[in-house]
């Protein structure tokens, strides 16, 4: 080897020393961008739950919040909500006697967070369409058609209470749970809630009309009782008018007439005068 392939050697040396740092931090870049775009984590946030899939199939083990490392291409997971949410559904039915119903019923649920991979695997996230509408729908038409259409309005109490009771059993089964149940509102066809309307007006008329039949019976018992009382009141002033009685009305009678007498004896006597009773009698006394 000569100077000059010596000189070459070196050369090549210091160029691969030179290139090396440069050349370690470009393969560091590159892996953190992998990494980055790998993501081998997952973060799980409040009242959510992660699914597992390897290769598209799902594990029973289930991801709670926090956050979580995964690998990469083989894994995947999918994130579901496990909080308490609303669904609005409307129901159409039919009561007892075939009154058209359609009514409005609003249901919290949450999906049962240890069976949510469950959920997924047999459902998906689209429950709602697929699960509680449906349910909603068929309990609603099961308990409208058990009573008619006035006591749907009267026990209102007692509709909503069956309704949840059996859409509680039917979600159960697919593991959403319900946590509050209410009818929004029924609605009737219009001739139906004219009916109601004028039976309505009838019964307060009917019960206006009870009312003063009572009124006028009270009265009538008032007046029957006030006129027994005078009947008796009379009664019982006969059975007391005895001889005695009578002469000392007569006595009292005369006397009255002669504190009133000026002492002068009438000039004209005859049938219409009148006679002054008793006085001979006083005179000679």
């Amino acid at each position: 080897m000569n100077d000059n392939d010596v000189y070459r050697a070196q050369e090549a040396m210091q160029t691969a020393m030179k290139k090396g740092p440069a050349r370690m931090g470009l393969i560091a870049a590159a892996l953190v961008i992998g990494i980055m775009i790998m993501k081998p984590w997952v973060q799980i946030g409040a009242g959510e739950r992660g699914i597992v899939l390897n290769f598209g199939a799902v594990q029973e083990v289930v991801l709670g919040e926090g956050l979580h490392y995964r690998i990469p291409i083989m894994q995947e997971v999918i994130i579901m909500d496990v909080k308490v949410q609303k669904a609005t559904t409307d129901a159409a039915a039919a009561s007892s006697n075939l009154q058209d119903v359609s009514s409005t019923v609003a249901i919290n649920y949450h999906i049962v967070p240890d069976k949510s991979h469950i959920v997924y695997q047999s459902i998906g996230i689209h429950f709602k369409e697929r699960i509680i509408d449906p349910a909603v729908q068929e309990v609603v038409k099961a308990v409208t058609a058990r009573y008619t259409a006035e006591e749907l309005i009267t026990k209102r109490s007692a509709v909503s209470d069956a309704m949840r009771t059996n859409l509680t059993q039917r979600l159960l089964e697919h593991n959403i749970a319900v946590d509050a149940f209410a009818i929004v509102g029924f609605s009737f066809s219009k001739i139906f809630m004219e009916a109601i309307e004028s039976k309505q007006t009838a019964e307060q008329l009917a019960m206006k009309a009870q009312r003063d039949l009572e009124r006028i019976k009270i009265e009538a018992e008032q007046k029957i009782t006030t006129a027994k009382a005078e009947a008796e009141s009379l009664r019982l002033q006969r059975s007391n008018i005895s001889e005695d009685l009578i002469e000392l009305r007569k006595v009292e009678a005369n006397l009255k007439a002669i504190e009133k007498w000026n002492g002068i004896l009438p000039q004209v006597t005859g049938a219409g005068a009148v006679p002054f009773i008793g006085v001979s009698d006083l005179q000679k006394k």
